[in-house]
Parts: C-alpha cells; sequence; structure tokens
C-alpha cells in the first residue's frame, strides 16, 4: 500500500534541514500571511472565505469553455447525488458567485474583498507550478475607474515591497472592450488563417474556440508567427484606450515601473481592458508571480446584475520561493522565552505549574517532560531558540531562588522563584 504524498502536492512543515526547501517552513508562510492581511486591511479588503469546491457549471462559465483551466486542468468529480463538482482552480469565479448569491451588491459601502486558500488543478509538477497550490487575491467590485485598477497594482506592489523582494517588473496591455476584441479578432483571424497548418495543435483548438488565447502562447513556432502579427492595441475603442491610457499615467504618477506588453492577454476569459503580470527573473521559465486586470461583467455572466469589477491574485510558493532566491530575510521563528529543565518528581511538579502560570500571561514557555538528564533538556532549549532557560532540582526547591541563565551571552542572574513571571514580564 502506497500512503506517501500526491504527485504535485507538499508539506508545510515547523523545520525543513535542505536549504532549498525553506521556503516550506510553516513559520515563513504564516509570516506572509501576516503581511498579505495586513496590506489588504490597510487598502480596506475585508477578507471572504469560499468552499473549496463549487459546481462545475461555475467554472465552466466563470472561467470561460475555452481556457486551459477548463479543459485541461480542472479537478471534477461526481457527489453522491450524482452532481458535478470541482475543486476551486481560481479565487475570482467562487468570490463572484458568492457576491451575487448573498446579493451583497445591496449593502451599502464599498465591496472590496480578499481571500486566502489552496486552488486545485491538474497540470504537470515543476518548478513553481503544483496541483496544490495556494494564492492571494483581491477583487474589487462595482467600480469601473482607471483609479481602481491602479489600485490593485499598487497594492500587490506593495505587498512585494513589504516583503522585499527586490527587481519586480509589472507587465501591462490592454485587451479593450467588446467591440475592441470583436475588431481585433476579424483582424487576428484574416492574418493567421494562412499560418494555420503551422501553429501548434494548441493553437490549432484556440483558433477555433477563442483565437485571442493563441497571443499566450509559448510554443516558440507561434511565437515567431506572432511577431508580424497585427497589435490589439491598435484595434481599440476611444473609450478603451483613454482607460489604459489614464492607467498608465496613474502608474507614472506612483512612480510604478511598468513594461507595456502587446500580447499579454493572461489565460482566463473573462478579462476586460486592463490586464497585468508581476515578473521576476528568479525563478526560470515560471516566472510569474501574480496578475490580474478588469473583468467588467463578469457578475453578469453568471446571472448576477452588471458590474465593473477588477482584482488581482498572487501565487503564495512562488513569493516565497522568490524571497528565498533573492536571500530576503524572513523574522526569527516563534520560540519560547524560557524553557524549564526539572531535576526530578518534586522539581517536574513546580515547572510544570510555572509553565502553565507563564503561557497564561503569554509569555512563551516551555518544559523538558522525558525525565532524561540536565544535558538533553539544555540541548532542547537551544534547539527550540529559547531564550532562557531555568534548571530546578532539590537546591532550588529548598532555597525557593533560580538561576536564569540567557542563552545569548550565556550570563545567569538570581531570581525568586515565586518572582520569575514578573523577571520575564519586565524583559518584554
Amino acid at each position: 500500500m502506497d500512503y506517501s504524498i500526491p504527485k504535485g502536492t507538499f508539506d508545510i512543515l515547523p523545520s525543513l534541514l535542505d536549504e532549498e526547501e525553506k521556503w516550506k517552513e510553516s513559520s515563513r508562510w504564516q509570516y506572509l500571511e501576516e503581511v498579505l492581511r495586513q496590506t489588504a486591511h490597510d487598502y480596506g479588503f475585508k477578507e471572504i472565505r469560499t468552499p473549496i469546491f463549487e459546481r462545475t457549471e461555475l467554472f465552466i462559465r466563470g472561467v470561460g469553455e475555452s481556457s486551459d483551466i477548463v479543459t485541461k486542468e480542472m479537478y471534477t468529480f461526481l457527489d453522491r447525488g450524482e452532481r458535478s463538482m470541482t475543486l476551486r482552480p481560481e479565487g475570482t469565479a467562487s468570490v463572484m458567485r458568492s457576491f451575487v448569491e448573498k446579493k451583497l451588491h445591496t449593502q451599502p459601502g464599498l465591496h472590496k474583498y480578499f481571500y486566502i486558500g489552496p486552488m486545485f488543478r491538474y497540470e504537470r509538477p515543476q518548478a513553481g507550478r503544483y496541483r496544490q497550490h495556494h494564492q492571494f487575491g483581491a477583487e474589487a467590485i462595482g467600480i469601473g475607474s482607471p483609479e481602481q485598477d491602479v489600485e490593485l497594482i499598487d497594492m500587490v506592489c506593495e505587498i512585494y515591497r513589504r516583503l522585499g523582494l527586490k527587481n519586480v517588473t509589472v507587465q501591462i496591455n490592454s485587451v479593450g472592450d467588446a467591440a475592441s476584441r470583436a475588431n481585433y479578432k476579424d483582424a487576428l483571424t484574416k492574418f493567421l488563417s494562412p499560418h494555420l497548418p503551422a501553429l501548434s495543435p494548441d493553437s490549432q483548438v484556440r483558433f477555433t474556440k477563442n483565437i485571442l488565447r493563441i497571443l499566450d502562447s509559448k510554443d516558440l513556432g507561434d511565437q515567431k508567427i506572432l511577431s508580424e502579427a497585427p497589435m490589439l492595441s491598435d484595434f481599440l475603442t476611444p473609450d478603451a484606450k483613454k482607460h489604459f491610457e489614464q492607467v498608465l499615467k496613474l502608474l507614472d504618477a506612483l512612480n510604478i515601473r511598468y513594461a507595456f506588453n502587446a500580447k499579454l492577454v493572461r489565460g482566463l476569459d473573462y478579462y476586460t481592458k486592463t490586464v497585468f503580470e508581476i515578473t521576476t527573473e528568479v525563478l526560470g521559465a515560471q516566472n510569474s508571480i501574480g496578475g490580474g486586470g478588469r473583468y467588467d461583467g463578469l457578475t453578469e455572466t453568471i446571472e448576477g446584475p452588471y458590474l465593473p469589477s477588477a482584482g488581482f491574485a498572487t501565487g503564495m510558493e512562488r513569493v516565497l520561493q522568490t524571497m528565498l532566491k533573492q536571500e530576503v530575510p524572513f523574522p526569527a521563528a516563534p520560540h519560547p522565552r524560557v524553557f524549564f529543565v526539572p531535576m526530578g518528581e518534586e522539581a517536574l511538579k513546580v515547572c510544570f505549574q510555572q509553565v502553565c502560570q507563564l503561557r497564561h500571561k503569554k509569555i512563551g514557555a516551555e518544559i523538558d517532560l522525558s525525565g532524561k538528564k540536565m544535558q538533553h533538556g539544555l540541548q532542547l532549549a537551544s534547539q527550540q531558540g529559547s531564550e532562557y532557560v531555568v534548571v530546578i532540582g532539590d537546591e532550588e526547591l529548598k532555597t525557593g531562588r533560580i538561576k536564569l541563565k540567557n542563552m545569548a551571552t550565556r550570563e545567569s542572574s538570581d531570581c525568586p522563584l515565586d518572582a520569575l513571571v514578573d523577571r520575564l514580564l519586565a524583559f518584554k
């Protein structure tokens, strides 16, 4: 019987010896989540949590029937009621479903939400790509202005700044409104028709299902053909062009560096107008660490009211891997303030009571319950990263006084046992 972890997944553990695997340590995930949540709150976004599986129809309709996610990557199954369910491959469709179903648009105030959680896509596992991966995402619903697009771009850039990431690039484009894309699709169809036999098999399928997705092809032969293709930016309607120009002006005003990428279309079918990706040079082929854009009308697609919307998502694995490769420092992992080493049964009773009292005062404390020799307890204290260590034996019980040893300086200070809590509180 094979009980090993499924391919394309990984464990997040308290500590790992392999330096290349350090991004999987739980304290680093906790730090990342803390920065993500605080930044979201600073920008006025509130958390929303949705189920990890939804009705399959939601993703077919919301993500797009011709997208790679729907055609190749979804984990879909029949439940006991013979209903088709799918593990969520991305977060936006679920947020929009919840927004429409709970009629959140009828509530007063701003509709700005963020989410953190696992997503699931069946794809070939490789560096930066996992069948279960984790995303942080933000959605702003109801505002169609360029300022809303830029608020989201600024927010994701601020997240990376707070985390200490370096040399990240904002790739940006406009895929226009419905009229822009209709005009461009006609021009792209005329251009690609003579080249159809030379396109990759995937692009030949996209030619009939969603020709714009060919622009996102990574096939070298496709890229060579596309180098001579007309540019979508030349087919923007006046409204779409004005919107995009204002987005760029706002980015300039905030000193956010960006690069115009005429072939950026993103991988989902629901995008309109602004699209963007944030890339880094340290992850190889999988160089995108986040991205998003505008998707006006997605709420209408899933039978809600028409509302302009925009958002982004960032891959948490890729952010952590980038931090590791760029040698960004992480805060120290949580550790006990004081570690108790009891020597004997009576000492164990006293130490255990002290540990509980300290914890009730929100002072991290730990104890060696093994009953082994003192050296074993001191080694545990060092391994745990404890700031102080206390050894209690017969002499300490008799006198009521202990030695509080500072593990960093190796200096010890004398302290009454019943004053230890106050002494440690004073050290804070």
